[in-house]
């Protein structure tokens, strides 16, 4: 396989990853919201919209996964021979753990949505811990980029 195609791959495998830990992630968090909401409306209470900030947060992996494979796919014929391998390497393992991020994100989400609709309190409190999930995204993103910028 020549590098070009190890980096395509490498960019494809990131994106790949994070997208599917963001489609495991926000279904849990829906799946959990619509059942949440469910209970709202058979109680009688209103069926609190804000919900959806924690279904769509682990959309964000994608964005992520999205700006890594750009800079992979940039290095497409300006790296040395041999750097294919490295940044291959570096799609697999940064899209891992970015799309683990979104799916672990998901089910907090998850657990976050039927507290709010009980509860009616603690929205900051769990979007914080939504946003501590976050950041392992955001710093594998950071370091791969870190990594990639080594790759000349």
């Amino acid at each position: 396989m020549s590098d070009a195609a190890m980096i395509v791959a490498g960019a494809i495998a990131c994106l790949g990853l994070a997208g599917a830990g963001s489609a495991f992630g926000t279904g849990f968090a829906a799946s959990a919201a619509v059942g949440a909401w469910k209970k709202c409306y058979a109680a009688g209470k209103p069926a609190p919209f804000l919900l959806l900030s924690f279904v769509g947060a682990p959309i964000t992996q994608t964005l992520y996964g999205m700006i890594l494979m750009f800079i992979m796919l940039g290095k497409v014929g300006k790296v040395a021979a041999g750097s294919g391998v490295p940044v291959l390497v570096a799609g697999i393992f940064a899209g891992l753990a970015i799309g683990l991020s979104a799916l672990f994100q998901g089910r907090a989400g998850a657990a976050a949505c039927d507290a709010q609709a009980e509860t009616n309190q603690g929205f900051t409190n769990y979007l914080a811990a939504l946003g501590i999930v976050e950041t392992v995204a955001i710093f594998a993103m950071v370091f791969a980029l870190i990594a990639l910028g080594s790759v000349k």
